[in-house]
C-alpha cells in the first residue's frame, strides 16, 4: 500500500532540506533520500562561505534573497548561520578587474596585505574584496531546516534509494527503498544524480553535468587571523580560508564527473600544498582531512527550477552547481510558491492555497522569479 502526498521530493541535500521547510505545513511532504543520513554528499562538503559577488548575476540576485531570508531567521535561532567574512580575490590586474562584480570594489595591494598577512607580496598585483559575504555555519542551517520540515509534518524517510517511478492518471508513483509513496508532485533534487532520476521516471534528461571540487583542513606553522577573509585566486586555481586555527584550502578544479562518492585524486591536494607554501608564509605542515564534493551545473550554468514542460507534475530542483547553500533558501521561496500555485497544489481557498497566492506575489519571490526568468525562460529551450 503506498503512502499519498501532495509532494514527494526525492534528494534530502539543501536543495531538498530547503524546499521541505518551505513547504512545511501548507500541504502534505514527503522527503526520500538513498542515503541513510540527510546532506551526505555535496551538502556535507561546502566551503560555508556565501559570497553575493560569486557566480553569474542571476546567481548573485539568488545569493541576496538567501542572505536575507537566512538574516531573518538567525533572530530566531540559538545561534546563527551566518558570520561576516569577507571574500578577496588576488592576481593580475585584468583577471581581478575581469571578475569583480558590482559586490566587489577593488582594494589596494596593501589594503590587501594588511587584511592577509601571509600573502607574499610578489604572488599578486591586484585585489578585489566583497565586504557583504557571510561564513555559513551549514550544520545548524540544515538542522534548521530538518527541524522547521518535521514540525510541519514532513515525512523524512533516509536509506530509500528511488527505483521506480511512473505516471499514474494524475499524479505519480515511486517505488523508494521498502517504501511506495504516491504524489501528485514529484521534485526532483536529487543533485548529481538528478538526470539518472529524470531517466528512470520517463523524462527526458536536461544534460546536467557534475563536477569535482576537492578541499582539505590543513595545520600550518603560521594560522590566520580570525579576520582574514576568504582568498580566492581570480583565476580560478586555489582558494582557502580560516578554520578555527587551521585553514581550508581547495584547488578550486572543474573536473567533470560521473555521479559518485566523489573522493579526492593523488596528488590534488599535495600539489596545492606546494604551491601555497610557495605564495603565503601559511607553512602548511600536513592535512588533517580531505574530502571532494560534486557540483552538478546545467550547460548555462544557471540553476534548474521548475515544472518539467513536458512531464506533467515533475519538478526540477537541480543544478545549483557550486552555489547551493547560497541561493538555496531564496529558490526553495520560489519553487514552494510555483508548487503550491501549480499541479497538485491544494484547492484555491484553502489555507495552503491562499500562501500560494501570497508567495508568487511577494515582492522578493517575484524578483527571484524574475532573475530566473530573464535567462532561462523556458526549463527545456
Amino acid at each position: 500500500m503506498s503512502a499519498t502526498y501532495d509532494v514527494v521530493i526525492v534528494g534530502g541535500g539543501i536543495a531538498g532540506l530547503s524546499l521541505a521547510s518551505a513547504l512545511a505545513g501548507r500541504c502534505s511532504v514527503a522527503l526520500v533520500e538513498a542515503e541513510q543520513t540527510l546532506a551526505y554528499h555535496t551538502s556535507a562538503r561546502s566551503a560555508r562561505q556565501l559570497i553575493p559577488s560569486y557566480g553569474p548575476p542571476v546567481v548573485q540576485e539568488l545569493t541576496v534573497r538567501t542572505l536575507e531570508l537566512i538574516a531573518a531567521g538567525d533572530t530566531e535561532r540559538p545561534a546563527p548561520v551566518l558570520t561576516p567574512r569577507g571574500f578577496m580575490l588576488i592576481g593580475d590586474d585584468a583577471t581581478v578587474r575581469a571578475k569583480a562584480s558590482g559586490h566587489m570594489h577593488r582594494i589596494t595591494h596593501a589594503e590587501a596585505l594588511e587584511l592577509c598577512p601571509v600573502l607574499v607580496p610578489e604572488s599578486f598585483s591586484a585585489a578585489g574584496l566583497d565586504t557583504g559575504s557571510f561564513a555559513c555555519n551549514a550544520p545548524i542551517l540544515l538542522e534548521d531546516h530538518r527541524q522547521r520540515a518535521e514540525a510541519g509534518g514532513v515525512d523524512i524517510i533516509t536509506g530509500a534509494r528511488v527505483h521506480s517511478a511512473q505516471r499514474l492518471g494524475t499524479g505519480w508513483e515511486l517505488g523508494a527503498g521498502q517504501e511506495g509513496f504516491e504524489a501528485a508532485v514529484v521534485v526532483n533534487a536529487a543533485g548529481a544524480w538528478a538526470d539518472e532520476l529524470a531517466v528512470l521516471s520517463g523524462v527526458e534528461k536536461l544534460g546536467l553535468q557534475p563536477y569535482r571540487r576537492t578541499a582539505a583542513i590543513v595545520d600550518v606553522g603560521h594560522p590566520l587571523p580570525a579576520t582574514c577573509p576568504m582568498v580566492a585566486a581570480a583565476d580560478d586555481s586555489f582558494y582557502f580560508r580560516p578554520d578555527d586555527g587551521q585553514v581550508l584550502i581547495s584547488p578550486a578544479e572543474h573536473v567533470p564527473s560521473g555521479a559518485e562518492d566523489a573522493r579526492p585524486y593523488p596528488g590534488d591536494i599535495e600539489g596545492l600544498v606546494a604551491r601555497l607554501n610557495t605564495i603565503t608564509t601559511l607553512g602548511i605542515r600536513g592535512v588533517s582531512k580531505a574530502w571532494t564534493g560534486l557540483r552538478t551545473e546545467a550547460a548555462d550554468g544557471v540553476p534548474v527550477v521548475g515544472f518539467d514542460a513536458e512531464a506533467t507534475g515533475f519538478f526540477w530542483l537541480a543544478g545549483q552547481g557550486g552555489y547551493g547553500f547560497q541561493t538555496s533558501s531564496a529558490i526553495a521561496e520560489l519553487a514552494a510558491g510555483l508548487i503550491l500555485a501549480g499541479q497538485g497544489a491544494p484547492a484555491s481557498g484553502t489555507a495552503a492555497g491562499t500562501a500560494a497566492g501570497t508567495a508568487a506575489e511577494a515582492s522578493p519571490a517575484s524578483r527571484t522569479a524574475e532573475a530566473l526568468a530573464a535567462t532561462r525562460w523556458s526549463i527545456r529551450r
